[in-house]
C-alpha cells in the first residue's frame, strides 16, 4: 500500500484545511487509516483513526471537537478536516494505514505497516 498526503497549506488561527490522502495498492478498503502529525523537534503524535468499516473512530484530546477523519471507500481516499485551526497544529501530517484498529494511546506507533509522506500545515496566530 503507497499513501500520499496532501491539502496542507499556510492558515491563520481559526481557519480550516481538510488534508488528503490517497492509497494505492490491493486491498486498502479492509485498513484501518490514520493520520499522525510532527512538528519540528517534536515527536511523531498520534492525530485521529478509523477503522475500514468506519466504526470505531479515535482522535488525539488536543484535536476533539475540532478535526474529523473520513474515508471514501470507493476512491481509496482517506480525508482530515481541520476546524479551528491552532498555532499548535503546525505540522507536517502523514497519513498511515494498518490492518490493525489504531487506538488513539500507545506509548509509539512503530508498528504501523504503511507510512505516507507528509504535508505541511502552518498556522499563524
Amino acid at each position: 500500500v503507497q499513501l500520499q498526503a496532501s491539502g496542507g497549506g499556510m492558515v491563520q488561527a481559526g481557519d480550516s484545511l481538510r488534508l488528503s490522502c490517497a492509497a494505492s495498492g490491493p486491498g486498502f478498503a479492509n485498513y484501518a487509516v490514520a493520520w499522525f502529525r510532527q512538528a519540528p523537534g517534536k515527536k511523531r503524535e498520534f492525530v485521529a483513526s478509523m477503522k475500514w468499516n468506519h466504526y470505531p473512530t479515535h482522535y488525539a484530546d488536543s484535536v476533539k471537537g475540532r478535526f474529523t477523519i473520513s474515508r471514501d471507500l470507493a476512491k481509496d481516499l482517506v480525508y482530515l478536516q481541520m476546524d479551528g485551526l491552532k498555532p499548535e497544529d503546525t505540522a507536517t501530517y502523514i497519513c498511515a494505514a494498518d490492518g490493525r484498529e489504531i487506538g488513539a494511546y500507545y506509548s509509539d506507533y512503530e508498528w504501523v505497516d504503511y507510512w505516507g509522506q507528509g504535508t505541511q500545515v502552518t498556522v499563524s496566530s
